[in-house]
Parts: C-alpha cells; structure tokens; sequence
C-alpha cells in the first residue's frame, strides 16, 4: 500500500521533481564537451540493493522504497529522492540518495540484510542527458556515445556509469529524464 503512495504522489507531479519539491543530489555545473555536461556533486549517502545489469525489476526498487517507508530499525519514514541511479555492472546495484539533512549516523539501519548504507563522496560526472524509454539499447548506445566522446577528448573516467531515472513508470515518454552518467578523474583545459 505504502509503494502505490509514493508513485501516485510522483504520478501526480506528472513526472516532475519540482512539483512535490523532491531533492535531488546536489552538484554545481563543471563545463560541456559535445553533448555532454559535467557536474561537481557534493558528498551524499546512498541506499543500495544489489541489482544485476538488465534486471531493472521493481524488486530492488520495492526494496528500497520499504526501507525509506519505515522497513528499519528505528520505523522512521525517510523523504524520497530522485533519481533511481542503477550501476550497470555484473555487482551492480540500484540506489536512492538520502537526503542531506541526515549524516551517517543518524540514518536507521534497515531491516532487510540486502540494502546497506553508503557513503558516496564529492566526484566530478560527465552526464548525457535523454528523454524516452530507458530500453537496454537505448542505454547502450547513450553509455557507448559517452563513453567514446570522453575517450576522443582523452578524459579518464573512474568505475563504471549508471543509468539515473528521474520518471514513474506512467510518465508519457516525452516527459521522461533519464541520464547516463560516469564519473571523471579531469576536464580538458578549456570545456566547452
């Protein structure tokens, strides 16, 4: 019951993060190359389930939505975030930020042994930024255009990207946001 609350407060956003005022992490702009952008996050923590690439089912995501709804050792309701960031690796997992009013320790730990707690530092991200269905070759040729633009402008990335959705599932496809982001060691000397 409590899931179909937060996707029907989501839905009746119509797919907006402003709407509702959901926090999203905090970055400041950091320069474009091409198509893509890139951003300065500010340190954040994540909640996480492992989630295996291709296997976006709303397991892991259900999962995830008990722990912020009170599935944790103090029953404490935790506001929602956008986005859904799922790493797209065999150990991948799917995550939601907590938002920055909490430190560490004062987050509850959570009932279900599969979701842990993560620490996620300030990092530099190079970001493509899509409308549409997240399809796995849609996702594909994005990471792959990411991936070789930053390779062209000779910027080194560190770990693997992720797919970030911002959308309920009923959002109309021109209303979706949707990013493949990685994270980069530098930019080049002068971004465009």
């Amino acid at each position: 019951m409590k899931i179909w609350w937060i996707l029907l407060c989501l839905g009746l956003a119509g797919g907006s993060t402003t709407a509702l005022a959901i926090e999203e992490p905090a970055y400041e702009p950091a320069g474009r190359v091409d198509k893509l952008e890139f951003r300065d996050y500010a340190p954040s923590i994540q909640a996480r389930i492992p989630a295996a690439p291709g296997n976006r089912s709303s397991g892991g995501f259900r999962r995830l939505v008990n722990y912020i709804f009170g599935d944790n050792a103090a029953g404490q309701s935790i506001a929602m975030t956008a986005p859904v960031e799922t790493r797209m690796t065999a150990d991948g997992y799917m995550a939601f930020t907590m938002p920055s009013e909490y430190a560490m320790e004062e987050l509850p730990a959570p009932d279900d042994k599969d979701v842990s707690l993560h620490e996620v530092p300030a990092r530099r991200m190079a970001v493509i930024s899509f409308s549409g269905w997240a399809t796995d070759g849609k996702v594909k040729r994005i990471t792959r255009e990411l991936l070789d633009t930053l390779e062209a402008n000779e910027i080194k990335t560190v770990g693997p990207p992720s797919l970030n959705q911002y959308n309920p599932p009923w959002t109309p496809p021109w209303s979706r946001r949707n990013e493949v982001v990685i994270q980069v060691e530098h930019l080049p000397a002068r971004p465009q």
